[in-house]
């Protein structure tokens, strides 16, 4: 990969996290769409490679764990029962993050089933050291999942919103108020103080905001599950390692002591080239490492 290449690289992967289309993409950069397409696949399987690897022995004491809504295709409610063993239909897209780093330690795209929270809850489990606090909303399938996973080891407690009645002249879009907060100690001994969801809700805000695909009333929504799946691993890798947070100062993976410095696009395009070696310091040129 020469250097004109990487920066176009670099072009394409900045195009994909601010949440443009692949068409949109082609007409900003000239990129064909065919290898924007494979770009994204080559590069989010090494960036959930790399997630896989380096994410991992964290001392996590708070997690806030939720799942954010998306479909593929179109809304379950209208998918044929070929269009479904496609991969069509709703996909649930379940993120744990760590409440002081903000890092997101675990994601999973998948159904909203108790399959899913297993893996999910179990993949969680293997990246943390210690007894964390774990907040969920009241999902139930959260409550097997995590005993199946951290066994007695955590403190956990279930945050469940109460909602009012929508007002008349509201849209039928329009949330209604959350009038109420019932906490629910599950196990362990939770710190009333640390119950909340609110960094993972507002990273599920960032996701919205951030990839197009999962943007409400548009026909951005993903075609492929797989291509969803692929853009939600380059969002988290750029999200945790190359996007500054505005509190933090620093990026998530900075701040849990997993990365020395802010990545760059290029570093992150460097990924899925051959001739560069992840870690944690970044990807190296193999000459140079031997």
């Amino acid at each position: 990969m020469n250097r004109l290449y990487t920066n176009k690289c670099a072009q394409v992967v900045s195009c994909l996290i601010e949440g443009c289309s692949i068409r949109s993409t082609v007409r900003m950069t000239g990129v064909s769409k065919n290898t924007v397409a494979k770009l994204l696949i080559d590069l989010a399987g090494a960036c959930a490679e790399y997630h896989d690897s380096y994410v991992g022995d964290l001392r996590v004491r708070r997690l806030q764990c939720d799942e954010i809504w998306s479909f593929v295709g179109a809304k379950k409610k209208n998918v044929t029962p070929e269009q479904e063993k496609a991969g069509w239909g709703d996909a649930w897209t379940w993120t744990a993050i760590d409440a002081d780093t903000k890092l997101c330690v675990t994601y999973y795209v998948g159904d909203r089933s108790k399959h899913s929270a297993y893996n999910f809850m179990r993949n969680a489990a293997d990246r943390i050291n210690g007894r964390p606090q774990i907040t969920t909303d009241a999902h139930r399938p959260y409550l097997q999942a995590i005993e199946d996973a951290f066994g007695t080891e955590v403190d956990y407690a279930q945050l469940h919103k109460i909602f009012g009645a929508p007002t008349p002249d509201a849209s039928r879009y329009s949330p209604a108020t959350c009038i109420a907060c019932d906490m629910k100690t599950v196990m362990g001994n939770p710190d009333p103080k640390h119950v909340s969801t609110s960094f993972v809700e507002r990273q599920n805000l960032t996701m919205r905001m951030g990839m197009h695909r999962f943007t409400r009333l548009t026909n951005g929504f993903s075609k492929k599950l797989e291509n969803h799946g692929h853009m939600v691993a380059l969002h988290f890798m750029h999200y945790n390692f190359a996007r500054v947070h505005k509190t933090l100062r620093i990026t998530p993976a900075m701040q849990a002591g997993i990365s020395d410095h802010v990545w760059s696009l290029e570093e992150i395009a460097m990924l899925a080239d051959a001739a560069f070696v992840p870690t944690k310091r970044g990807p190296y040129k193999k000459e140079r490492l031997r």
